[in-house]
């Protein structure tokens, strides 16, 4: 294809006008399923405590007639805690970046601290759910909350193959610690697994309702565990029918589970949640504050103080050790 001579082309033109979409896009997950399904409390110190209890174990219980009464040795309840864990992103701006006209928003400064807000959603689902031991911290070091993995304990199920991993808990003292250490052999997740940690919440007293897990443990549960709902939807006469291949409900003998994936916990884990006995005590809510101006920009930072609150984790359970690719 021929040119014509001294055609004027645009790899020549001077003063081509951008064309810049006035949008931004960002895919970057927000959804906090955890934080979002649990309880909301308040603290009012960096150490959380609450306390919990239990009825004796049922049995036989028949009395001779007339027989002296004789008084049960009671048994004390339990006191935990958890320690707030402090959350900040900060933000600076200079004061040309503020004046200049940009692409996608009105003002840099007011844009770069949306952002930071929903990091910071992000960072504490992810405290919440991976397995983060607990600890008071030090003049240098930071608090952190014990998370939701680290408290489930009591009702552990491992699919290790090989030597099985440690798993610590509430069970021995106030706050757990460290977090669980996996197995050097990870294993396979079973739908046997799953219904043994269902049961095992059930007969503690829970009523799980909730199985949380990344999405390849979402995917290998949806891809031939018995207890899932139905895949067929009902259409109209000469409709097209939909296949669906994914799985938002397991029903079990103990009833009806809500599977959610969840973007920030470990592919290692599946937790099933009897999510009235959790909840996210609050110190300080997130909350915007500006800091003194030392130069030719605006400062700010966004800081909140959060804690998990184990209101019972017997209610609750975990398989731990998965390896979704077997």
């Amino acid at each position: 294809m021929a040119i014509p001579t001294n055609t004027y082309q645009t790899y020549s033109q001077v003063g081509i006008k951008e064309d810049v979409a006035d949008l931004i896009f960002d895919i970057s997950p927000t959804e906090t399923p955890f934080v979002t399904k649990a309880r909301k409390t308040k603290a009012t110190n960096t150490v959380h405590e609450w306390q919990t209890d239990a009825l004796a174990d049922a049995a036989a219980n028949a009395n001779v007639e007339g027989d002296t009464t004789t008084a049960v040795a009671a048994v004390a309840t339990k006191r935990l805690k958890n320690f707030t864990q402090i959350l900040k992103k900060v933000v600076s701006v200079s004061g040309t970046a503020r004046a200049v006209k940009t692409y996608g928003r009105a003002d840099e400064f007011e844009y770069q601290l949306s952002k930071r807000m929903k990091e910071l959603k992000r960072d504490l689902e992810f405290a919440a759910v991976t397995n983060q031991g607990g600890t008071a911290g030090a003049a240098a070091s930071a608090p952190l909350m014990a998370s939701v993995e680290s408290w489930i304990a009591t009702n552990a199920v491992s699919v290790q193959e090989g030597t099985a991993g440690t798993t610590h808990g509430a069970t021995t003292g106030a706050f757990p610690t460290r977090g669980p250490i996996d197995s050097t052999s990870a294993g396979s997740l079973t739908e046997a697994a799953l219904k043994n940690a269902i049961n095992l919440a059930w007969n503690a007293g829970g009523d799980p309702k909730v199985l949380m897990a990344s999405g390849k443990v979402k995917q290998k549960i949806s891809g031939g565990f018995t207890g899932v709902a139905t895949r067929f939807r009902n259409v109209n006469a000469g409709a097209q029918a939909e296949i669906i291949s994914g799985v938002d409900l397991y029903v079990s003998d103990f009833g009806e589970h809500q599977l959610i994936p969840n973007r920030f916990m470990r592919t290692s884990v599946l937790l099933v949640l009897d999510m009235d006995y959790w909840a996210v005590a609050s110190l300080r809510n997130f909350t915007m504050e500006r800091l003194a101006k030392n130069g030719d920009a605006d400062v700010a930072h966004i800081v909140g103080e959060y804690c998990i609150e184990s209101r019972n984790e017997k209610a609750s359970a975990k398989v731990a050790d998965i390896d979704p690719a077997k």
